[in-house]
């Protein structure tokens, strides 16, 4: 059975009346997680409201009871790791052990270069993403001081006090799909692979790799939970499909189809989930034969509480 979680984009306009009420759905409606964003903005204009994330989720860890959570994904090239360390370790232990670190290297140029943070090229990110997976992975981990000297981190005997309550702290989430890069990362530090947008056998295929470094790395492949990151399309009919589609007049490859052919399409791609309730089960399912545990869909219309209520109730697992 692959557990449903939600994931919003905390950048398109997520304020705290939207967030309040999309908790308590989210935790009445029985999905297993809710997952949201790290942006100051979005990549294009217009700008619009962004709650931030770590506050955000302090209210999630105090108003749900069962929904695990985190940021999908924190990125470090503006979070400090040992500010995050702390900070995810204190959410864990307000929430019972509920929390989930996701981390990345960032990616977003406009909103670094508004915000006054040096993103950099793709290598130093990279680096800099596994600097501070080690920062955070020996914070959490170790009850001794912890030293490190690092192009971009430094420690110099550092305890992270209190010690968190979940022994080795809150599990480490590492998003992406790369095979060179992101790949030998969560291999070697994560507890969490996080794929983003690939259909079931590419996602077979990048499995295997990981399989592989684990090994190499000295670790069983069960030791990490495969889980995805999709968009979700859900129409109860043709007509709530069509609006939620309406987008693809806007692609060149999806303008002229019609509306079945297009949903067929964008579903074979790895983008989405799309179509009704017996549509979007058996997508499901195929992404279960594939060896995931856990999508996380997003949903994009922050005030359709509806059409999420709708969703739950026809797909999710006991529906």
């Amino acid at each position: 059975m692959v557990d449903i979680s939600l994931m919003i984009e905390g950048q398109m306009g997520l304020t705290w009346p939207r967030w309040q009420r999309l908790v308590a759905e989210a935790e009445d409606l029985g999905f297993a997680g809710l997952f949201r964003s790290d942006h100051f903005t979005n990549a294009r204009t217009p700008d619009v409201e962004s709650l931030e994330m770590v506050v955000s989720l302090a209210y999630l860890a105090d108003h749900s009871r069962r929904l695990h959570f985190g940021p999908l994904v924190a990125p470090l090239s503006f979070r400090h790791p040992t500010l995050l360390a702390r900070q995810a370790a204190a959410l864990d232990d307000l929430s019972g052990g509920r929390m989930i670190l996701g981390l990345g290297a960032g990616w977003q140029e406009r909103e670094h270069r508004l915000f006054g943070h040096e993103l950099g090229d793709i290598p130093t990110r990279m680096q800099r993403l596994e600097e501070g997976l080690e920062v955070i992975t020996r914070l959490l981990h170790s009850d001794e001081p912890v030293s490190f000297e690092g192009r971009f981190f430094r420690l110099d005997g550092a305890t992270l006090l209190p010690r968190p309550q979940r022994p080795g702290g809150p599990p480490i989430l590492i998003g992406g799909n790369g095979p060179q890069r992101t790949l030998p990362l969560v291999a070697r530090y994560a507890d969490i692979w996080n794929a983003t947008f690939l259909p079931p056998q590419t996602f077979r295929e990048r499995s295997a790799q990981l399989d592989a470094l684990l090994e190499t790395a000295g670790r069983q492949p069960t030791d990490v939970r495969r889980t995805m990151m999709l968009s979700l399309f859900f129409g109860r009919d043709e007509q709530e499909l069509e609006r939620r589609l309406a987008w693809r007049s806007r692609d060149s490859n999806l303008a002229n189809l019609p509306l079945a052919q297009a949903a067929e399409k964008i579903a074979a791609s790895g983008r989405a989930l799309v179509g009704g309730p017996a549509e979007i089960r058996a997508q499901i399912q195929s992404y279960a034969q594939a060896g995931i545990s856990e999508l996380m869909l997003q949903w994009f219309d922050l005030d359709d509480l509806d059409g999420l209520r709708a969703f739950a109730r026809s797909v999710l697992p006991g529906a």
